[in-house]
């Protein structure tokens, strides 16, 4: 019982298996990810984001996103384009970097789908809490990477698997949209794979440097 990694393609072995729950672990990239026979659907993943109803006024989750916001900041200024990909049903990353006088736009293919906004470029873009939904993480990236200018950053923000947490009692695989779980290693052949230039991995928070 096997599949193929959505990221690398390459060959996996069972990590986890418990009904309605059966991850892959990828043995070239490390990724972890759930079997394609368990994925959402579109309907199913819209009525799980709605339900998550972020309030973009609310304090605890402006600080939950405040370091991108802080990354943004202290890398481009208000004359940089910026993306929030992924925004969600509560975009509040984007109302604090608006209301500090950054330009960002806001895309998602549920409840922001400007497709328009695929075709431009960006000097930053920002992810949160949103590459652990990726169905197709490779296609994902390179779309990611092609729409970054030149000296342009990737924030992201997940939560990050490593070996020493019990995969069995982590709150974090227990979200039926969560499909794709990284780990370090696989950040790192994701900056060489698409030709970044460096990584920077804080807590939850990951860059990618062109």
């Amino acid at each position: 019982m096997t599949e193929n990694c959505p990221l690398c393609n390459s060959k996996s072995e069972v990590f986890y298996n418990v009904p309605k729950q059966l991850f892959y672990k990828c043995d070239n990239c490390f990724g972890i990810f759930l079997s394609r026979n368990l994925l959402p659907t579109d309907e199913e993943e819209v009525e799980r984001y709605q339900y998550h109803n972020n309030d973009v006024n609310d304090l605890g989750y402006q600080k939950f996103v405040s370091p991108i916001v802080d990354k943004v900041k202290a890398n481009f200024n208000t004359t940089h384009k910026g993306l929030d990909f992924g925004a969600g049903t509560g975009p509040v990353l984007s109302k604090m970097l608006q209301e500090a006088g950054y330009q960002i736009k806001q895309y998602d293919p549920f409840f922001h789908n400007y497709p328009e906004l695929l075709n431009e470029k960006y000097h930053y873009i920002a992810s949160c809490e949103v590459i652990e939904h990726f169905h197709h993480p490779y296609k994902e990236f390179e779309l990611l990477k092609k729409l970054l200018l030149p000296n342009g950053k990737l924030i992201c923000m997940t939560d990050i698997y490593n070996p020493t947490i019990d995969f069995a009692s982590w709150y974090y695989k227990n979200d039926p949209t969560h499909v794709f779980i990284y780990q370090k290693e696989t950040f790192e052949w994701i900056k060489t794979t698409f030709n970044f230039s460096e990584l920077t991995i804080e807590k939850r928070l990951v860059v990618f440097s062109y």
